[in-house]
């Protein structure tokens, strides 16, 4: 990732919420002969569980640990866009459901914004 002010401040990173630098397959390198063809890896095909690690470590939280991170998540995202806030929420209701709610209720978004 760049850091010496190439693009401003568009986004530098994919996937994000904006459409920015979509994956070009049309550009990507060619496969490289091994013991057969290798090309790129998804790494999503063998990754998707991203909820069940930080579900775990919430709940190893003291209750004075939670209250900290839902007050550290509102605000480190107070500038975001509300879009942003309610796509977290929804991540963290995936990973505990009092995770989602106490960031929901730091953040001052109604549960029922987030989509089900």
């Amino acid at each position: 990732m760049r850091v010496d002010g190439n693009y401003g401040s568009r986004l530098s990173y994919e996937p994000n919420s904006y459409g920015e630098w979509q994956e070009q397959p049309d550009f990507s390198e060619p496969p490289l002969e091994l013991s057969g063809a290798a090309a790129h890896w998804n790494a999503h095909e063998d990754d998707s569980d991203y909820y069940t690690q930080p579900g775990k470590l919430f709940r190893l939280m003291s209750k004075e640990q939670q209250d900290a991170l839902f007050g550290n998540t509102a605000r480190a995202m107070d500038d975001a866009p509300e879009m942003i806030k309610v796509r977290h929420i929804g991540n963290c209701l995936k990973a505990d459901p009092a995770y989602g709610e106490g960031v929901a209720k730091a953040l001052d978004i109604p549960l029922s914004k987030v989509p089900k």
